[in-house]
């Protein structure tokens, strides 16, 4: 790349992030600094999402309604605590597409999956098995695992994982419902992410749906990676259930409250769970009765009162959310992504290998790379993006995730890291 070429696309990137009608919303965010003063180029927003500018206000203000009002805060003040987690419930059903009375902040997304699977995984001697990709994250194959002990069978057996077979590691639409017309008669669970964590690879929910509705099976994702990253729509899917984190895309904070997603068809009060005093009908919650009678739908997994200061970070990036818009943010993360994308095919070609899937519905806005040459070339590349301010993470074996996040990344981020790249090879050029 030469300093002509750096020029104009320097020149570019201005000009592009001065159109960008989203622009605005990145002064909504705290940028982390350097050590010099300067801001990182953030591209680890699929790992942790940076901190919204309103989550202070929002925690400070719930702190003080606990000091002035102490438990007369469950009724009272701006935000009452006893129904705080209707106040995010309109939002999270639009950013997944579901009905407000599908969807609930409970929880961790693990926590939520275990609750998911006692309602949702019900085997039998026929029909036992769990279909996973191989390389799920660790959290949902120790899941998984788990599950099958628990009910006698064996993952050996009960298991089925799918690998990938494209190139960098994608699984196809094809080879994803092939597994389910071969194995459906013997499949209870379908569980599949909406977007891979490794490879970023999106997945068509509605299909996976479909098909294995068609074969008996139920149906539940891991949308860990694709909430507040992918338009969704999961009352149209069909899909039985779904479950998320909320510290990644949607910004609320390490080790924020959770989500999940059931199915209105599943609003019934006589699905198998493991049952919480917050998730009893509410209209007789504080009769204090021995026997449970379960909340219409997705509130009825509660089981614990609401965490109100880490529901307080996830209402002020929710509000950020509802204002961009998942549509306008949708549409500049795939012109951003692709700008990313064109500079990597077109100057770091002999460098990185992109394993992500190129064609844009079949991913988020998170590329995974690959650095040609041995495995230690990699590490040093990310240990130099570090050292430039340029933040990514490192995922073993060999892939580097950058994801740049349209709330708050731009251009002239993602020329930042072509440069670092640039300089980091010349000597090996």
């Amino acid at each position: 790349m030469t300093p002509s070429d750096l020029a104009a696309l320097e020149q570019q990137a201005i000009a592009l992030d001065a159109a960008d009608p989203l622009a605005s919303f990145r002064d909504e965010f705290l940028i982390p600094r350097q050590g010099d003063g300067s801001e990182q180029a953030y591209f680890c927003g699929n790992s942790l999402g940076l901190q919204p500018r309103a989550v202070r206000q929002a925690l400070l203000d719930e702190l003080d309604e606990w000091r002035d009002l102490a438990v007369e805060g469950h009724f009272r003040g701006k935000h009452p605590w006893m129904p705080y987690h209707a106040f995010v419930r309109d939002d999270l059903a639009a950013i997944t597409g579901a009905l407000p009375s599908e969807v609930v902040a409970m929880n961790s997304l693990t926590a939520n999956l275990h609750l998911m699977m006692v309602s949702f995984y019900r085997p039998t001697s026929e029909r036992h098995a769990i279909l996973i990709e191989k390389s799920a994250f660790p959290s949902d194959h120790y899941a998984v695992d788990s599950q099958i002990r628990f009910h006698g069978f064996d993952p050996a057996t009960s298991k089925i994982e799918l690998d990938g077979d494209e190139s960098g590691g994608a699984i196809s639409q094809d080879a994803i419902l092939r597994a389910i017309e071969e194995h459906g008669s013997r499949i209870a669970l379908v569980l599949l992410p909406g977007v891979q964590y490794l490879s970023g690879q999106a997945f068509d929910l509605f299909a996976i749906t479909q098909a294995a509705h068609a074969r008996g099976c139920r149906v539940g994702f891991d949308l860990a990676h694709a909430v507040g990253n992918l338009p969704l729509a999961l009352h149209d899917s069909g899909c039985d259930f779904a479950v998320w984190c909320s510290y990644k895309y949607l910004n609320s904070g390490p080790g924020a409250v959770a989500g999940c997603f059931v199915h209105e068809r599943h609003a019934r009060s006589d699905l198998p769970r493991f049952a919480g005093w917050w998730g009893h009908d509410q209209s007789t919650r504080f009769e204090m009765g021995p026997r449970f009678h379960a909340t219409p739908g997705a509130d009825g997994w509660q089981l614990s009162n609401p965490p109100i200061l880490a529901l307080a970070p996830l209402r002020a990036s929710l509000e950020v959310f509802r204002r961009a818009g998942m549509t306008a943010l949708r549409e500049k993360s795939i012109a951003l992504t692709g700008w990313f994308e064109t500079l990597i095919h077109r100057h770091l070609a002999k460098v990185l290998d992109i394993t992500t899937p190129r064609e844009t519905e079949r991913r988020g806005c998170q590329l995974s790379l690959r650095v040609r040459g041995p495995r230690e070339a990699g590490r040093s590349l990310y240990d130099h993006l570090h050292a430039s301010g340029i933040v990514v993470d490192w995922r073993e074996p060999d892939v580097i995730r950058a994801a740049p996040t349209p709330l708050y990344n731009r251009r002239i981020d993602c020329l930042r890291f072509v440069r670092a790249v640039a300089d980091w090879s010349a000597p090996r050029a």
